[in-house]
């Protein structure tokens, strides 16, 4: 069989949908979604239902030989997989936001989930800054004073917003990725194309039933 990670949350939905139009048995994933493994017997395909932080980390050890994930996630792992496809959907970005008024220059404290992306683009600025790693709504921390501004993922912007904080610089545009296992990859290339091959066709608006 091959085994592939899927991202559980943000863009689990949207992966549903490719699966299915790509006619590869997805309709069990949401059917019995509280199930973590599930087998489709037709196409010989092994679905692991996992967060979005551990698909890399399934994929990279072997666990799984594909995964389907955001490249957010892909970015932060830093991990030694293969990235196949860009599937063209779950589009984000990356941000610096703050509270209106915040000059980037003055930042030293930064509130984040991702603290590659912030490491990396203050670096490229030439600054040293403290990141601060938070779990939760990343919003908070600069309206009660745990941060000059946070490092997120935007799609409408509509929490920013709400929460009086403005993009101050753009980082990255984010997408959902097919990735896979190196020796995955050499050892059952065969099924991966036949794979890749019917979300390319599913992406093209075109069927691979």
């Amino acid at each position: 069989m091959l085994t592939i990670a899927v991202a559980k949350g943000r863009i689990f939905e949207a992966t549903i949908a490719l699966l299915e139009q790509a006619g590869v048995g997805s309709q069990s994933l949401l059917l019995d979604s509280r199930k973590l493994i599930l087998d489709d017997q037709e196409h010989q395909i092994r679905y692991l239902l996992a967060k979005p932080v551990d698909v890399p980390t399934y994929v990279t050890h072997g666990a799984a030989d594909l995964g389907i994930v955001g490249k957010d996630v892909l970015h932060e792992a830093n991990t030694d997989i293969h990235e196949l496809v860009d599937l063209g959907f779950g589009y984000c970005q990356m941000v610096v936001a703050a509270p209106q008024g915040t000059v980037l220059s003055e930042v030293s404290q930064v509130a984040t989930k991702y603290p590659r992306y912030a490491r990396d683009f203050f670096r490229r600025q030439g600054r040293q800054i403290e990141i601060i790693d938070l779990h939760g709504s990343v919003e908070l921390a600069p309206l009660i004073g745990l941060s000059d501004c946070i490092v997120d993922i935007v799609e409408t912007g509509r929490t920013l917003k709400e929460n009086g904080l403005v993009i101050i610089e753009k980082l990255a545009e984010i997408s959902t990725r097919l990735v896979a296992n190196r020796r995955s990859f050499q050892l059952k290339g065969k099924q991966i194309d036949d794979f890749v091959n019917r979300l390319h066709d599913a992406t093209k608006g075109g069927s691979s039933h």
